[in-house]
C-alpha cells in the first residue's frame, strides 16, 4: 500500500476506530481523548487527523460499523431461514440486537452533540449505514410478515428505532443508580437486554402469547 493511497487511508481509519473501541471496553467517551486513541495506534497521534477531525467522528464511526455488524447478522439470519412466525422474528431481532452491546452503549450516548461534531462526509457515511439497519429490519418484516402492509412496516420502525436507544440506559444501571432510585422509593427490577427487546417486539409484532 502506497502512502496516501485508498487502501492505506482505510487501513488507518480501521485502525483508529479499532482503537477507540478497545479503549471504549473500560472507559466512557468522556474519558477517552484522541491522545489516548492515537497511543494505541501503530503511527503517530497527530497522524490522526488525517483521517478524523474530532473525536465524535471517530466515535461516529465506530456506530457505523456496528450498525454494518447488525446488518450482516440479519442478512445472514434471511440468507438461512425462508418462514418465521412471529414470535421466532421477535426473538431473531432481538437476539441480533442484543448480540451487540456496543452498539446498545454507543446508542445511549447524546448523539445529537456526535452528528454535530462531524464533518458532512463522515455523517453521510453514518447515515448510510444507519439506512441499511432500517432497510434489513424492513426486508426481515416483508419475508416474514407479509401481510403487514407498508403503512405498518413503517409504524414498527417508527416505534422500535426509538425504543433501542434506551435500552443500554434501563439494563445497565449502576449501584449508584440503584441506590438513588431506592431512596426515591423506586423500585428497580432488572430486565436483561434481550428480554426488553423481546418484550418490546412481542407487541409491536402482536405476537400471541401460547
Amino acid at each position: 500500500m502506497s502512502r496516501g493511497s485508498p487502501a492505506l487511508t482505510a487501513a488507518r481509519k480501521e485502525e483508529i476506530v479499532a482503537a477507540c473501541a478497545e479503549l471504549y471496553e473500560t472507559m466512557s467517551f468522556k474519558e477517552i481523548t484522541i491522545k489516548e486513541i492515537g497511543a494505541a495506534t501503530s503511527f503517530t497521534r497527530t497522524s490522526i487527523y488525517n483521517y478524523f477531525e474530532t473525536k465524535e467522528e471517530i466515535f461516529l464511526a465506530l456506530l457505523q460499523k456496528e450498525y454494518e455488524l447488525w446488518v450482516e447478522a440479519m442478512d445472514a439470519v434471511m440468507g438461512e431461514r425462508d418462514k418465521m412466525t412471529r414470535a421466532e422474528l421477535a426473538q431473531t431481532i432481538a437476539r441480533t440486537l442484543t448480540d451487540r452491546p456496543r452498539l446498545l452503549r454507543l446508542l445511549s450516548m447524546n448523539l445529537y452533540d456526535m452528528e454535530a461534531h462531524s464533518r458532512p462526509e463522515r455523517l453521510a457515511e453514518f447515515k448510510v449505514a444507519y439506512g441499511a439497519s432500517l432497510h434489513a429490519v424492513t426486508r426481515m418484516l416483508e419475508k416474514y410478515v407479509p401481510e403487514m402492509d407498508g403503512a405498518a412496516r413503517q409504524q414498527f420502525l417508527y416505534a422500535f428505532f426509538p425504543f433501542i436507544y434506551g435500552i443500554y440506559p434501563y439494563t445497565s444501571v449502576t449501584e449508584k443508580q440503584k441506590e438513588a432510585m431506592e431512596q426515591a422509593g423506586i423500585p428497580y427490577v432488572y430486565q436483561s437486554a434481550y428480554d426488553l427487546t423481546y418484550a418490546c417486539l412481542q407487541k409491536l409484532l402482536n405476537v400471541k402469547e401460547e
